[in-house]
């Protein structure tokens, strides 16, 4: 297959942005055509926020078992099922017939897309140098919000021609496309690849020549703090995904169009602030060598500058000050996302898909609560500036705690009796 003279690290590079992309197309489309079916099937604000985060529960549980999945059985097979299963729910989800079979179709996503993020970092860490890896997690990442940013429009304009639920159906299918094209292009070992160069080999990392039984309990407890500095960028990120399409609907009256434009236009604050943070992330760390610095210590100030854009959002209520508070916020919020995916590598490179996962979960709990709890506020009290509350708050709470994640300790695979009987339990 031709794959129009790309390196093979470039071209393994682009699948996994291309996976991002959609797979936040896939999670935020139902934020828009919640317009639709909202109003279709008489829904509350509470209501809608369960159907937003339900694909979160089935994504909490699979984050670390999807993790380890990857690391044991490799990123081309796991990823392979995965597109396959979150593509089926993307449809299923235009069937729908009311709450409970919108619930029960984004379940089906949530087990579909639970291994993805893992499975990607597990393949990093194999196809991308050590000094490229802030870059790598930042533009895969950027390319998640440009699926967050084109889903507004993109699905209004379906709406406005078709329908709610053709929307869904067009996702899936981009979704299968997508899984034929990675069976193809992508081998667990880069030296197997029928394109790669020695050039390209001499740099990526040496292949691991046996596969590690992971030492659940010390990793756990290694990436706590990780865990919860991603919990607290995870409550404002959810916020803003299920929320920000119909904060413009309904905080300022405006028509559907016009509101997934100024969504669209916040989201697309995010896709420079991952590729900027990935970068300067590495750039930081080639300088001064010290990981601390170029990871935990870049991401405490950026949640930093988070907190002080969203700040606006309590005393004013004028439009200009909402899109350039939101749009400022998500781009500093999103500036953390190469140097915190870049940790899991950091920290542990052998096991580097299961200490993903184990620090993915702090989104998908975050992703658990935020929708309803920010829904419940809205509909109890009818303002929509208030749930950014609890993302200012976590944001300052999230500043202390990153000076806990030390990315320049390297995680010791060492076992304990309870590791032992994990590995028995596998085997």
């Amino acid at each position: 297959m031709k794959y129009l003279r790309l390196r093979a690290t470039s071209v393994v590079l682009l699948m996994l942005c291309l996976m991002y992309f959609i797979t936040y197309l896939d999670r935020v489309n139902v934020s828009t055509a919640a317009s639709g079916f909202g109003k279709e099937f008489n829904l509350s604000k509470t209501e809608i926020g369960l159907v937003f985060s339900a694909f979160a529960y089935p994504y909490l549980v699979f984050q670390i078992i999807g993790g380890w999945v990857s690391d044991k059985f490799g990123a081309r097979r796991t990823l392979i099922w995965c597109g396959l299963l979150w593509a089926v729910a993307t449809i299923c989800t235009g069937f729908a017939g009311g709450l409970v079979s919108l619930l029960l179709a984004r379940l089906l996503l949530g087990f579909g897309e639970g291994a993805t993020f893992p499975a990607a970092t597990s393949a990093m860490s194999r196809w991308v140098s050590k000094d490229n890896r802030g870059f790598a997690q930042g533009i895969t990442h950027a390319f998640s919000r440009i699926g967050n940013a084109v889903a507004p429009t993109a699905v209004v304009a379906v709406m406005a021609v078709y329908g709610w639920r053709e929307s869904f159906y067009i996702c899936g299918v981009i979704s299968l496309v997508w899984v034929l094209i990675w069976s193809r292009v992508f081998t667990e070992d880069p030296s197997k690849h029928p394109r790669i160069t020695p050039q390209e080999l001499d740099v990526l990392p040496v292949p691991k020549k046996k596969k590690v039984t992971v030492a659940w309990k010390p990793l756990f407890f290694r990436m706590l703090p990780v865990t919860l500095v991603y919990f607290c960028y995870g409550w404002t990120l959810w916020l803003f995904l299920s929320w920000i399409p119909q904060y413009f609907l309904h905080s300022y009256d405006m028509d559907i169009k016009k509101s997934a434009l100024f969504a669209s236009g916040v989201f697309f604050a995010g896709v420079i602030g991952d590729t900027l943070g990935g970068i300067i992330s590495d750039r930081i760390l080639k300088r001064t060598g010290n990981l601390r610095k170029a990871r935990s210590y870049m991401v405490a100030v950026c949640m930093f500058l988070t907190l002080l854009a969203l700040l606006p959002l309590m005393w004013s209520h004028d439009r200009t000050v909402s899109i350039l508070s939101l749009s400022a916020g998500f781009f500093f919020a999103e500036m953390t996302i190469g140097p915190m995916w870049a940790i899991p590598m950091d920290i542990a490179p052998d096991c580097s898909g299961t200490a993903s996962g184990i620090m993915n979960t702090g989104s998908a709990m975050a992703a658990i609560l935020s929708p309803v709890i920010s829904g419940y506020v809205i509909d109890r009290t009818g303002n929509w500036e208030l749930p950014f509350v609890g993302s200012i708050i976590l944001m300052g709470i999230g500043v202390l705690l990153c000076f806990r994640i030390q990315p320049d300790n390297r995680f010791h695979n060492v076992k304990t009796p309870l590791d032992d009987a994990m590995a028995n339990i596998q085997a």
